[in-house]
This record gives C-alpha cells, structure tokens and sequence, in this order.
C-alpha cells in the first residue's frame, strides 16, 4: 500500500501517488488572499508569455513564407533571363558561335517534327551565316528519350556533341536503348567514355534537363518542336520560309532603340 497525497491532509488508501498542484490553506485569510494573488499574476505572466510566443510564430511564419515566395520569384526569374535562355554555359552552340541572333530549340530526339525541321533549320542557319544555334533537350516522349538526351550531352566531353546530335536526331528507325547506342558510335562517339562520363557528370547533366524543362513550362510551351527566336516566342513546327521570316523579325525588332 502507498501513500495518497491530497490537498487537504495525508490519508493511506489507493495504490497510487498524487500530489495536488494547490497549495493546502494556512488558515491566515490575508497570507491565503496573497498566495492566491500571487498564482493569478503567475498564471495571467504564463498566458502573456504563451500569447507573445503565438504572436511571434505567426510573424517568423509570415516572413518565412514571404521569403520563400520572394525565393521562388527569383529563381523563376533566373531561369527565365536572357543568360539562362540565350547562353547557357552546359550546352554547347551550333551554327555561328558569335552570331548575332541566336535560335532556341526545345526538342526531343524521338520526336517526328523535330527531326523534320532538323535539316531545314540547319540549312537556314548555313545560308544566313550570322545564326547562333541552341539545342535543349526537353525529352517529353519519356525514358528513352531523356537515354538519349543525357547520352548526347555526355558526348561534350569528348568534344563530339555535334556529332552525337546528328546521329540521333537524323535516325530514320525507331530509337531503342541498343541502337541509340550504335547510332552515336557510327557517328564518331565512342559510347564506352560518354557512358562513363554520363555517370561522373550526372548531377550535371540531370540539372541542365530540369532548367530546360522549367523554362519550357514557364514558356508555356506545350509540345516539341518549340523555339526561342531572338526574343521571340514560337510553338511548333517552322519551315524554311518561316524561319527566315521571324529570323527577320526578331533582327528588326532587336535594332529598335
């Protein structure tokens, strides 16, 4: 048997201990008025410290959101400058490296209209001789698409981008992993270092996807092909003509003061 501790006296019953949080009456109703004042300022002190505490996290919370948003807006705004678009140092340019007018590309090397418009923009670019080109891979048609992509963009570090390029977007067969593969090393790759590359770089290379994903999106880009032209904003498939115009456009509208 234990011993129960109740406010008011000791008494032996029960199996449990309990000590009352009150403390037992002097029997001085002034010192008993005092202590019960005393309580109360403490109990009203634990209320403003609680409430002040409340007040305080809600501010930290509203300025934690603000900054987070503040964040998100910048970053969006980064992703979206005219570096990031226009000069982004992972991906390396075809056509007129100091062109004055660059052409953006959002593609995907299993898609059927990019690898139309492939030839018709590079001859475009061939003719007109001051166009900087910008190839980034959005591999919308899934897994084997971004195989490829990461593999093609791999292949820079042995100096063979172009090439890589070429071979698989000029493929007229059906992409597999297999063939992706044989593609790239009859085009002058060799696979064994771009797929070892692949893996030292990956961190990399999966960034420079994600970037070009976020822009697509931001772009409000719904399918491939899509391009960036100067500051022009073009979904879908160009001809040749249509190139040389907006190529015109976007030239005049970059010479306006």
């Amino acid at each position: 048997m234990s011993e129960h501790f109740a406010g008011s006296g000791n008494t032996k019953s029960g199996s449990s201990v309990h000590i009352s949080a009150r403390p037992r009456a002097s029997g001085d109703p002034v010192l008993d008025s005092r202590l019960r004042g005393n309580e109360r300022s403490i109990f009203e002190g634990i209320i403003r410290i609680l409430y002040n505490m409340r007040t305080f996290i809600a501010l930290a919370a509203v300025a934690l959101v603000a900054l987070s948003t503040a964040a998100v807006a910048q970053q969006a705004d980064d992703i979206l400058s005219r570096a990031s678009v226009l000069h982004d140092p992972e991906i390396p340019s075809l056509g007129n490296p100091n062109g004055n007018l660059t052409i953006v590309e959002f593609f995907d090397y299993q898609c059927p209209y990019c690898k139309k418009v492939a030839p018709e923009l590079a001859q475009v670019a061939k003719e007109d001789g001051n166009v900087r080109i910008v190839l980034k891979d959005w591999p919308v048609f899934g897994a084997l698409s971004t195989y490829a992509a990461k593999l093609v963009l791999a292949a820079r570090y042995q100096d063979r981008y172009a090439q890589a390029h070429d071979a698989l977007i000029g493929a007229r067969t059906k992409l597999t992993e297999s063939n992706v593969r044989d593609l790239l090393a009859k085009g002058g790759v060799d696979v064994a270092k771009a797929t070892a590359d692949l893996e030292t770089h990956k961190k990399s290379i999966e960034d420079l996807l994600a970037r070009n994903n976020a822009q697509a999106e931001a772009f409000g880009f719904q399918a491939t092909p899509s391009f960036i032209v100067g500051t022009f904003r073009v979904p879908g498939v160009l001809t040749m003509a249509g190139f040389k115009a907006v190529i015109a456009d976007a030239r005049a509208a970059a010479a306006k003061p």
